[in-house]
């Protein structure tokens, strides 16, 4: 299985080259995305894939069910070097339907570790418990959930330092919540976007 991998890669480099050829050699030179994607690790959710960019245009920090904890080092280094180094324009936010990391902080699974990072969905699930609660399906609460969660996510990473700094210093920076589905592939805009100190 490990070998399959290898021998894919260098069937693709090598249609790449065949494509354009100085596709390598211009990536090594710099990265240059305007955009930083915040999505989740769900294998299904390939973030370059589905919005059509190539390696280099979009730069990607994914973890399960896309969260922006305040406290997680990871997630600030990324963002950190997204605005300040990459200087991105756009910060995306994008969940997906049916995210099993949802999934499990609304039903109150134990999965283990991860349960402790799942805490901010159950608190997006506490805030909006009685709209979930009166849909119908468990599919559907699920789903709803996944938005929420998206929505709150924006508004964590427009509450960091890092996104409020760069606002204060003139830097044109918005951030977008968006899903995808699964079950079609597409996108949609969760209308949620926030793109200045006024907006957060």
């Amino acid at each position: 299985m490990i070998d399959d991998l290898f021998r894919r890669n260098r069937a693709w480099s090598i249609a790449r080259q065949e494509r354009d050829p100085d596709f390598f050699p211009r990536l090594a030179r710099q990265q240059r995305p305007a955009y930083l994607w915040i999505g989740c690790a769900d294998s299904r959710v390939p973030a370059n894939e589905i919005v059509g960019l190539d390696p280099g245009e979009l730069f990607v920090h994914r973890n399960v069910a896309n969260l922006a904890p305040p406290s997680d080092i990871n997630f600030l280094s990324v963002l950190s070097f997204a605005v300040a180094v990459l200087k991105v324009q756009h910060v995306i936010v994008c969940g997906h339907y049916g995210c099993g990391g949802v999934r499990a902080a609304l039903l109150d699974e134990r999965n283990g570790i991860v349960d402790h990072w799942l805490e901010p969905v159950r608190g997006t699930y506490r805030r909006n418990a009685a709209r979930i609660e009166a849909i119908g399906s468990e599919a559907d609460r699920v789903n709803a959930l996944c938005e929420f969660n998206v929505q709150d996510r924006v508004q964590d990473v427009a509450a960091t330092t890092i996104i409020r700094d760069a606002w204060a210093a003139g830097q044109k920076l918005a951030i977008h919540g968006w899903i995808y589905g699964l079950a079609d592939g597409l996108l949609r805009n969760l209308d949620v976007t926030v793109a200045g100190l006024e907006d957060s």
